[in-house]
Order: C-alpha cells, then structure tokens, then sequence
C-alpha cells in the first residue's frame, strides 16, 4: 500500500466525503428529493472507505508514538511494552490495508440491482419439487430478515404441494451482491415421508440469481418481439380461462420464450414477461463477455455457472455444505429458516479475496 497515487487517492475521496457531508446538510439539498437521495446514496458509498481510512490514520499515528518510545525511553519495562503495542499495531494495520485494496477495487455494476429469482426443480421428482418450494420459503425468509421485498412473477404447483418452477423478483438494497452466487444446483439427501423402509434419498433443484435489467441496459426493439395472447389456464374462475389475459413473447433474435398468465390483465401480464425477458437477454449477454474474458485469464471467479453443484443440504445429519468453498455448518434447520448470514458471508468474503489476488496478479 505504500505509493502516494494511492494515498492521494484517497485524500481525495475523504475531502469529497466532507464536501458530500457539507452539501447533504444544507436547506436546498434538502427541498430537493432527488437531489438528496442521489447524493446520501454516494456519501454512503464512500463512507465505508473514508472509515476505514481514517482507521488506518490512527493506527500510522499509534505506530509513530510507539517508535518514539522506544528510541527514547530506557526503560526495559517500557520498552518491551512499546514493541508488543508495535507489533499489534502493525498487524491490524496489516488487516486495515487489505480491507482498503477490496474496498478501492472496482465494483461490480450489478451489485446494487434487483433480482429475479428463478428456482426448478432437477432431478428426485415429487421429493425435488418440495425441495424446491423450501428454497424459495428460504429465500424469501431470509429476504424479509433483510427487508426486501419478494414478488412472484410465475409459478407452477406441483401436485404434492411443491413447486415445479418458480420466478419471483426481489428487491432492496444491494440484493444482487448477497444473492449472486447462489446460482446453481442445490442437492438435498434426506428421507422422503412417503419413504417406508427409511432409506435417504438424493434429489436437486437449480437457483438462477439474474440480475434485474433496465430499459437502458437491455434496448428490446419491437420488430424483434412476437407477441402472442391465449386463455390462460389452471385456477382462477371464469374471468381467468375465458378471456385472452395469458401473454407469450418471443424474442425473435435469441429464440427466448416467456410467458406469463399470473395476472387477470394482459397487459399486468406483458409488464412481468418483458421484466423476466429483460433480465434473461441481460444474463446472456454477460455471459457472452465473461466468456470472452475466460479465454483472455487463466480463471475467472464468480461466473454462477448452473451446471456445478454448489452446495449439498443433509438433513439427517443436520447439515449444509457449500463444496466452492468448502464450509460445512451443522446449523441447516436455521438455514431453511433463512438464516443466511454464515454462508452468504462466507462465499462473498472468498471471492471478494480472489478477485483482489487476480487484481495483484495482474497489476
């Protein structure tokens, strides 16, 4: 950490800090919503890094008093005092820097967008279908623990109470940073109810985690899309199955279909298809350039790759593993309740590690 660009850098961001502080507090910011809400949105982003800058301050002049003391005290006590309070210093400092460098990377864009949340269930039939409604009762709890808001979009029942497929948007504050890398299989080993000789048995379901694109994100022209309407199906009285409210969109180019039948009105229905479309035209082309990175690097972290299977569910033995990382926690009955945290935390404080060693290894 020791360069000067960097901490001229970071004066830079502390002064701007101080001027946001300045310019928030003052009537006209204040008569003007907008202008308020845009501006207290970046004085807290870069709150986090002016504290922790400010940190490292105190510690540089901790460190300053305790070589002081030791050059010119002689006193032994004090002395060796004045090393062990080096050395501790030293150390947090140590923890203060590298905390800098993953704060002062570049962040991903999508981190402060909404989701849409796509659960299948995979393999295991009736077993996998349940399965797959838990996760989505998990997500949706842990949703609501960080006081975001959850909207099913489509959904299909399965006929023991499960689900066969569900897509539900999330959103709230930096939903995309805590939920990106739970896309991909979800395996469960448990003893089905309607198993009578107690045996386990293994079945999956697949998370998406897409991020919620904008207009101005994904441009969708007209001429590309073939819209078509039909009667939806399933409950819903009359009102549902006789009126032409079902909505089917093709995206011409890609070949991607969605369709919606959820609402009464069509025209509810085109809105969620064409957020669902959005966010999967979105998805592919960030594919398309993280693969084109993956030829140029030798890794690439956090690609959400479907087809890996990233974490196991063991509900005999009360435990949940996520195999990228390799954390076990014997605490899966608090997991299904949506207690996150510990898993969540977990896989963000890795890959965050990772990509700060890329950042170094290709500086």
């Amino acid at each position: 950490m020791a360069g000067l660009t960097l901490y001229q850098k970071l004066d830079q961001i502390e002064s701007r800090y101080n001027e946001l502080t300045t310019e928030i507090s003052s009537p006209e910011v204040h008569s003007d919503s907008a202008r308020f809400q845009k501006l207290a949105k970046t004085h807290a982003e870069l709150a986090a890094v002016v504290n922790k800058y400010r940190e490292w301050k105190e510690i540089e002049k901790g460190l300053a008093g305790t070589k002081q003391l030791l050059a010119e005290s002689d006193d032994p006590e004090m002395k060796q005092m004045a090393h062990d309070e080096q050395h501790a210093l030293e150390e947090r400092q140590h923890t203060v820097e590298r905390d800098l460098k993953l704060l002062l990377l570049p962040r991903d864009p999508n981190d402060e967008k909404n989701v849409l949340l796509e659960i299948r269930a995979g393999t295991g039939g009736d077993e996998a279908s349940l399965f797959a409604a838990e996760l989505f009762r998990m997500y949706s709890r842990y949703a609501e623990s960080q006081g975001w808001r959850v909207e099913v979009l489509e959904s299909s029942a399965s006929p023991v109470g499960g689900v066969k497929e569900i897509t539900a948007a999330i959103q709230g504050q930096k939903v995309y940073s805590k939920l990106k890398y739970e896309s991909g299989v979800h395996r469960v080993q448990r003893v089905p109810a309607t198993e009578q000789q107690g045996r386990i048995h293994t079945s999956a379901a697949t998370v998406a985690v897409l991020p919620e694109a904008d207009e101005i994100d994904i441009r969708i022209e007209a001429k590309d899309l073939r819209v078509d309407t039909f009667c939806s199906s399933g409950p819903g009285g009359q009102s549902v199955n006789t009126t032409y409210s079902a909505v089917r969109i093709t995206h011409i180019p890609s070949g991607l279909v969605v369709s919606q039948q959820d609402e009464k009105s069509q025209i509810k229905n085109r809105a969620k298809a064409m957020r669902v479309l959005r966010a999967r035209l979105y998805e592919m082309e960030q594919s398309k350039q993280q693969a084109l990175i993956a030829a140029e690097r030798r890794g690439q972290i956090g690609t959400g790759d479907r087809s890996e299977k990233i974490r196991t569910y063991n509900f005999p033995q009360n435990r949940v593993t996520d195999h990228r990382i390799g954390l076990t926690l014997h605490q899966l009955n608090l997991v299904m309740e949506g207690k996150l945290p510990p898993l969540v935390d977990a896989l963000v404080a890795h890959y965050e590690a990772e990509r700060l060693k890329q950042e170094l290894d290709d500086a």
